[in-house]
C-alpha cells in the first residue's frame, strides 16, 4: 500500500491497517505524537480505530527536547 508520510511516498506492508501499525513500523511508539490523517487531527485513543488505505496522507509531528 502506498501512502504520503511527512510529504513523502512511503510503502507499506497491507499488515500496516492502522495509524498505530504506522507508528509503530516506524519505531515510533512511546514519544509524545501529533497525528493529521489525510486532514484530520486525531486523539492518541483514535490511533487504533483509524484505517489506512491507498493513497492516504498522514503528517506525523514528534517533540525532540535539547538545548
Amino acid at each position: 500500500m502506498k501512502i504520503t508520510v511527512n510529504g513523502n511516498g512511503l510503502e507499506v506492508q497491507e499488515e500496516v491497517k492502522h495509524i498505530k501499525g504506522l507508528i509503530d513500523f516506524l519505531e515510533l511508539e512511546g514519544k509524545p505524537l501529533i497525528i493529521e490523517h489525510n486532514q484530520q487531527i486525531l486523539q492518541k485513543e483514535e490511533h487504533e480505530k483509524a484505517v489506512l488505505e491507498n493513497g492516504d496522507k498522514v503528517e506525523i509531528v514528534h517533540f525532540v527536547g535539547g538545548g
